[in-house]
């Protein structure tokens, strides 16, 4: 098992899903400022304003927690530890610290107590929401066959529950029934709430990661620590794009500039905002004629779509009418997750919106696809955009095309009656 999770884990594919070029993990992974948080602090704040805030409130520094640390007791704590919940806004680092924690594990360096480490993320749970297991068969479904009774029940035990953002199951603690049962075949997400609450497997280790607004999904008294992953600070940001960014003189300028527009420093503590800001800056500052050079997240979000059509003109040598089209059909797919509250989504989703499966693989820098190769039995496609404001600034740009091209308010349209004006589109 610990072989089959190192494969897993030792590559990251930075941005862009499992499309990119693999990096090994260990040669990019700078650390995250992760600290311990206050209890209950749970807040539905949009992503920007809660990094803003944090900017303001960290006037008493905070103690830095590792990951490879996330169970053990501060100094002055003393009861153990068994549920974590990790909370962050999206792409602040919370899957690749999970991954890196694993990843320690699996190569003999770090919680070395710990006997069996299983990764359940969401998004790949949402793929069995109709189906019934029981403790067991699920593990042996994801892991190896040779996942025993026995192996399970007399060893150290951690469950990762990565993404609670992004579940579609239906996770009611106070109604589902009590399981103690390992063999007892039930839905997966009553096998969750029991693991979570200690019906099943009360000695085994929980860490969950979710973004802030869904962060009480779990109740406060089945959690026994509250972390926040907070991202890059300052130094690390700079450290980020000088290891990204070979040419030194190149990555001062992008630097400087950066720092130039408080809001697009702002979004850097976020990895992911950095690499797109690198992907678009990196270009732009290395031609001599290379256009105004954005200063704005609207006016880098929208380089950043430019130059992933490019990539793909260049790849697919696909017509200008059809980029529009497909990026009208993102930005509506963008729109109504968003409106659903999704992150994630699945076939079905795409194919509401009018988006073929192997088209949306196409714009790869946009939208990744994750697929389950691994163990064969469950080979649905996830899809998920790179970062939650890109799929927030393809539903802004749907909402303005719909207007600009054909007067239609898509935010107005339950109110039939109501006027259309350019205003209700701030």
């Amino acid at each position: 098992l610990k072989s089959h999770i190192k494969t897993k884990h030792q590559f990251v594919f930075e941005g862009l899903g499992k499309q990119g070029t693999p990096t090994l993990l260990n040669e990019i992974y700078t650390e995250l400022y992760i600290t311990e948080s206050e209890s209950g602090e749970i807040c539905n704040k949009h992503d920007f304003t809660r990094i803003e805030r944090s900017l303001k409130t960290t006037a008493v520094p905070a103690i830095p927690i590792k990951c490879s640390d996330i169970f053990r007791p501060l100094t002055e704590q003393d009861k153990p530890i068994r549920t974590v919940l990790t909370k962050g806004v999206a792409g602040i680092g919370k899957t690749v610290s999970v991954q890196k924690f694993i990843l320690d594990w699996a190569e003999g360096k770090e919680n070395q107590d710990v006997q069996l480490i299983f990764p359940l993320p969401f998004r790949e749970l949402n793929l069995m929401k109709n189906k019934k297991f029981s403790l067991l068969t699920l593990l042996q479904t994801f892991f190896m066959r040779e996942t025993s009774l026995h192996l399970i029940q007399n060893s150290s035990v951690v469950f990762i529950f990565d993404g609670l953002d992004e579940c579609r199951l239906h996770l009611n603690f106070h109604s589902n029934e009590t399981l103690q049962d390992v063999n007892k075949e039930t839905s997966v997400d009553v096998l969750l709430t029991n693991l979570i609450v200690g019906n099943l497997l009360p000695s085994a280790l929980i860490w969950i990661t979710s973004r802030p607004a869904a962060a009480d999904l779990v109740p406060f008294e089945c959690v026994h620590r509250i972390t926040e992953v907070r991202g890059f600070n300052d130094p690390q940001k700079e450290e980020y794009f000088r290891k990204r960014i070979s040419d030194q003189s190149l990555a001062s300028r992008i630097i400087s500039h950066l720092k130039s527009s408080r809001s697009l420093y702002i979004m850097c503590h976020i990895p992911v905002f950095c690499w797109i800001s690198a992907a678009v800056l990196e270009k732009m500052l290395s031609q001599a004629e290379s256009g105004e050079i954005p200063k704005t997240l609207t006016q880098m979000y929208t380089h950043f779509l430019m130059a992933q059509i490019n990539i793909k003109d260049m790849k697919y040598t696909e017509k200008k009418d059809e980029d529009k089209e497909m990026i009208f059909k993102l930005g509506k797919l963008a729109y109504e997750q968003l409106e659903k509250g999704n992150l994630i989504f699945y076939e079905e989703d795409l194919r509401e919106c009018g988006i073929d499966v192997t088209e949306a693989s196409v714009y790869s820098g946009l939208c990744t696809q994750i697929f389950r190769e691994e163990f064969g039995l469950y080979r649905g496609k996830v899809f998920c955009f790179v970062h939650l404001s890109v799929q927030e600034y393809l539903a802004a740009l749907y909402v303005h095309l719909s207007f600009y091209n054909s007067r239609i308010n898509v935010l107005e349209a339950h109110e039939p009656g109501a006027p259309l004006t350019l205003l209700s589109l701030h």
